[in-house]
């Protein structure tokens, strides 16, 4: 018979560990529930697997963690299999052996002798919170409660589509800006290091001729050129200390308003928060979750401080018996329109449906809103770009051209 290794708790809270022989593993947990004891951990024992291969932790290592693409793949393919009248520990097993993703597979592996030693799917989830957040463990506990887990599971992998497809939309808007940024850093640093230092003979000597714009770029550049390894040292600082500012709780908060103040992106980041809160609170609602536990995943997963601080005073609101839309009447962070639907939700009972009405509505204004943001920033790099190029070409060429008169 294999061995298994466990950890357990007496019912006076102490913690034992130690390995036991079984046909099974259920049987293993069932021998030491017979003894009283509340199991934490049962895992088998296998030589093999405890020799673990350099080559299998250099693939452990390179693979790096399981990312969302991978909960979604498992999710979809977990709700199929459910569907298909497969059971749980079954499902999991096959979807353990399919994954190419090494780390992914111990963390499924881990989940299966979990519920294989009587823990609830929900439960086993909690172990990797970084992997399963708050909304897909409520939402699988409440279906498991409800006896709807493939649906629910297909709601939750519909749910993480979105979620991603949103991400990519957000992240491919500020790609082409950042790339045309970063060329006109580069051309202007160009510029000023290796084009113009060429001219500085030309104009030396003639320093009272030279317009302002040219003697303020040969003083840049005379700067850039000699003090190098100091502008690298002060822009390194410079960018450690805001890194550092907009980790703290102040910083992030000033970031965050930021986001919401800056006239050409506010209104982009304003439509990605009000769907995200109102599509989380409007699936964990269906799903039957409770009303306070989902106020305060919506705050959670909102994204944004400010939106955080607004559901944590609709959480604080409701749990003193007031309704949902009390403290939201008072907010600019939704518009009125908005707040009117869920009060009329709230009041037929439908404020589920109405959620979900209201964030589809706002993530279709989201990309129309990227397509737009992205369709001006263009032209605005580009006249940016090309400003400063020009003002450094007319600085070093008007000169010239005076000098040129001069000497007629």
């Amino acid at each position: 018979m294999p061995n298994y290794k466990f950890q357990a708790k007496s019912s006076s809270g102490e913690v034992s560990a130690g390995t036991l022989t079984a046909d099974s593993l259920s049987a293993a947990a069932s021998t030491l529930r017979g003894r009283g004891l509340h199991v934490v951990l049962v895992a088998p024992i296998d030589a093999e697997l405890e020799k673990v291969s350099f080559m299998t932790r250099f693939a452990e290592l390179n693979a790096g963690p399981p990312k969302t693409k991978h909960v979604l793949e498992f999710t979809t393919q977990l709700a199929v299999m459910m569907r298909a009248g497969i059971n749980l520990r079954a499902a999991l097993d096959g979807i353990a052996e399919q994954t190419t993703h090494p780390n992914f597979r111990k963390v499924l592996l881990q989940i299966k002798a979990d519920v294989e030693s009587g823990k609830q799917f929900s439960q086993a989830l909690q172990r990797y919170p970084k992997l399963f957040s708050p909304l897909y463990i409520n939402m699988t506990k409440a279906s498991e409660m409800a006896g709807n887990f493939s649906e629910m599971l297909d709601r939750i992998a519909q749910y993480m589509a979105q979620e991603m497809e949103t991400r990519k939309m957000v992240i491919g808007a500020a790609i082409y800006p950042g790339i045309i940024g970063s060329l006109a850093v580069c051309v202007t640093v160009f510029l000023l290091t290796f084009v113009l230092p060429k001219f500085k003979a030309v104009f030396e000597g003639k320093e009272d001729v030279l317009p302002w714009a040219t003697s303020f770029l040969l003083a840049l550049s005379d700067f850039l050129v000699n003090r190098w390894p100091l502008v690298l040292g002060a822009l390194a600082v410079i960018a450690g200390a805001f890194y550092a500012f907009t980790r703290t709780e102040v910083g992030g908060f000033w970031v965050d308003r930021m986001k919401l103040t800056i006239p050409l992106l506010k209104s982009m980041f304003r439509s990605l928060y009000i769907s995200r809160s109102l599509q989380t609170m409007g699936q964990l609602l269906n799903a039957g979750v409770p009303v306070l536990d989902t106020i305060a995943i919506t705050g959670d997963v909102s994204g944004n401080r400010l939106y955080r601080g607004l559901w944590q005073s609709v959480h604080s609101s409701v749990k003193t018996g007031k309704k949902i839309t009390a403290p939201l009447v008072k907010t600019k962070l939704l518009p009125q329109a908005v707040v009117q639907m869920i009060a009329a939700g709230e009041e037929s009972g439908k404020l589920g449906e109405v959620m979900d009405e209201i964030s589809t509505y706002y993530a279709k204004q989201l990309k129309d809103q990227i397509k737009a943001v992205t369709g001006m920033i263009e032209p605005i790099m580009i006249i940016c770009m090309g400003s400063v190029v020009g003002f450094i070409a007319m600085a070093i060429i008007l000169p010239i051209f005076k000098m040129s008169q001069i000497v007629k």
